[in-house]
């Protein structure tokens, strides 16, 4: 009756002390065969590893790290590549002592091994805590190991690696440091794709028994991959063994900060397709640039918002090059000017042409056709993308002869950022604003019921916060706002509306701002979707300038809507961006091409109906 009482304690005690240490764990990382390594010790103890291998062999007197007798080197011994650089470490306060586990894995006769091990650390009392200090390390022993009955037998400062699970009493538990199995006991996945339900539960099933008695747990012969280390995270493991312990350090550390739910799934619009792809007059042109916006800024926004975004359900697809003039990997500057103008420029260069002279953009051209044109856009009005559509300057940081080019352009309307740059270095440009017709008004309500010719609005002084930050809804709404303003003039429009900071997302490598942008910037395409069903004469085109980040989504989960994203860089790429069309002619947008076509394109569908008969 006793036992069968003590069976139910252990069952409940398994399941209850499972949930809580899973809840709780911090996952830690365990430098198997770390003597490999090109700086033993300092490589993983540099990277914040929390348990650091070292095989030992007893011979001649000497514990000598190696893995078997043939590899063993005179001046290779466990003092001289890990106890007195350990003591070198201490000495130095380096990492501020950060405590870590030293696995002592025997190759040897456990006894005979054991005596010698523990007469080497008591010469090193102040690592081990033996001088009643607080202990940096603490000493594990692994591999051939004394029988655990004799565990008790040793001194307070070791402790045991303890490898079965089918013993569940009588258990040494104030001397063991942990539990430690071969994954391929349980499982021969390699690391890539995903584990399988019956090997998974046996997995779980092998770490609940040491979280049972409040033990950490580690596989050893473990998949060493970047998937492999979060299934292992996932799983519940306690020590992740590797052989990479810089790209394993640096993958778990930033891994929370790189999965990503959005707590605000948005409704999308779904098109009619009455318009789409039929050879008909177009009256308006609505250009869409996601600043930064690859095909996987896309997916995360994607997969985030419930699998679903208004672009996705477009039919008309492309992919662009966005090499600049001098460079593979182009800027916004250079990027922005090629789809305005159709140019290929210099990096820097925004509407400006090498030997200085401007390169003609949109709104010049359309000018001709009696198009009112305008801008929207979350950066400020003196970025290189807005700016690439009304100014012409050889570099992008003259703002002030970029804030200057605004009232002389023929745009009728403009909404952004960045009011300080046309004040600031003493700037009239206010001033000529107004002389050159402009009504600066105060808010989108004011500028969509205005009825003048042009019209334009600052919606900050300085940068405008992210959505993160509380910029909900400003896009949609300014897109809105323009499409009223522009719809009561019953004329021909071009209307340029940029999504600025997803890029800033991919430059800082930031998850939250690029899911987040990229669907707000989503809701400011369903906009114009709308606008183009309700009117009919619509071409709406979405593209990136290029893409920023190099990012992959290697992990995600479509019912909850997170996503995994990792960054190869911070910088922009070289990757093909796409071209979403819809509307009257939107099928001429298909294919590969280069980023000026866009802008060709847009003239010549324009001319077709516009130009002379």
């Amino acid at each position: 009756m006793l036992q069968v009482i003590k069976s139910c304690i252990f069952i409940l005690l398994y399941f209850f002390v499972h949930v809580v240490c899973v809840a709780q764990q911090e996952t830690k990382i365990h430098s198997h065969n770390d003597y490999i390594r090109h700086a033993p010790f300092w490589e993983a103890y540099a990277n914040g590893l929390a348990s650091i291998e070292a095989d030992v062999l007893l011979l001649d007197g000497e514990l000598y790290v190696a893995h078997e007798l043939a590899s063993v080197k005179p001046e290779r011994t466990l003092k001289s590549l890990y106890l007195d650089p350990i003591r070198s470490a201490y000495s130095l306060n380096i990492q501020n002592r950060k405590p870590f586990q030293l696995l002592i894995d025997i190759k040897t006769e456990a006894y005979s091994t054991m005596k010698k091990i523990v007469e080497q650390l008591d010469q090193y009392p102040e690592l081990f805590g033996i001088d009643g200090g607080e202990a940096m390390v603490t000493a594990v022993i692994s591999g051939s190991r004394p029988k655990k009955e004799d565990y008790r037998n040793y001194p307070d400062h070791i402790f045991f690696d303890y490898q079965s699970i089918t013993d569940k009493e009588d258990l040494p538990l104030e001397k063991i440091a942990l539990f430690s199995l071969s994954f391929r006991n349980f499982s021969d996945w390699n690391g890539k794709g995903r584990l399988i339900d019956e090997h998974e539960e046996k997995l779980r099933n092998a770490i609940a028994v040491a979280h049972a008695h409040g033990k950490p747990f580690r596989f050893w012969a473990s998949p060493d991959s970047k998937t492999a280390w979060k299934a292992l995270k996932e799983l519940g493991v306690d020590y992740i063994n590797t052989d990479m312990p810089y790209q394993a350090s640096e993958y778990l550390a930033t891994l929370s900060d790189r999965l990503y739910v959005s707590p605000n799934v948005r409704e999308i619009y779904k098109p009619t397709y009455e318009s789409d792809g039929i050879q008909a007059p177009v009256k308006n042109v609505i250009l869409l640039i996601g600043d930064g916006f690859g095909l996987a800024q896309f997916a995360a926004a994607l997969y985030a918002n419930n699998n679903q975004l208004s672009l996705a359900t477009l039919r008309n697809l492309g992919l662009i090059r966005t090499q600049s003039l001098d460079d593979f990997t182009t800027d916004s500057a250079a990027a922005g000017t090629a789809l305005a103008s159709g140019q290929k420029v210099k990096n820097r260069s925004i509407g400006a042409l090498p030997d200085g002279s401007p390169a003609k953009n949109l709104p010049q051209h359309l000018q001709k056709f009696q198009f009112q044109t305008g801008i929207v856009t979350t950066d400020n009005l003196t970025g290189a993308t807005p700016g690439a559509f009304f100014a012409h300057t050889t570099e992008r940081d003259m703002i002030k002869e970029i804030a200057g080019d605004l009232a002389k352009s023929p745009l009728n309307l403009f909404i952004g950022g960045g009011k300080n740059d046309f004040i600031r270095y003493g700037n009239p440009e206010l001033d000529n604003l107004r002389q050159a017709g402009f009504e600066l008004v105060s808010g989108l309500s004011e500028l969509e019921a205005y009825r003048g010719n042009r019209v334009g609005y600052f919606a900050s002084n300085h940068s405008l916060p992210k959505v993160a930050q509380g910029r909900k809804s400003f896009l949609k709404n300014a897109v809105s706002a323009s499409l009223t303003y522009f719809t009561q003039k019953e004329l021909p429009f071009f209307l340029m509306i940029e999504g600025a900071y997803i890029d800033s997302g991919g430059h800082s490598n930031h998850v939250e701002t690029v899911v987040e942008e990229g669907i707000d910037f989503d809701e400011a395409v369903a906009e114009a979707l709308r606008f183009a069903d309700e009117n009919g004469e619509t071409l709406v085109i979405v593209t990136a300038d290029h893409e920023t980040g190099g990012i992959t989504i290697p992990q995600g989960n479509v019912e909850t809507g997170m996503v995994e994203l990792e960054f190869s860089t911070q910088d922009h790429t070289g990757i093909l961006v796409p071209v979403f069309a819809y509307g009257p002619h939107a099928d001429k947008f298909r294919g590969v091409y280069e980023n000026t076509d866009i802008f060709h394109k847009i003239l010549e569908i324009v001319e077709m109906y516009f130009g002379e008969k």
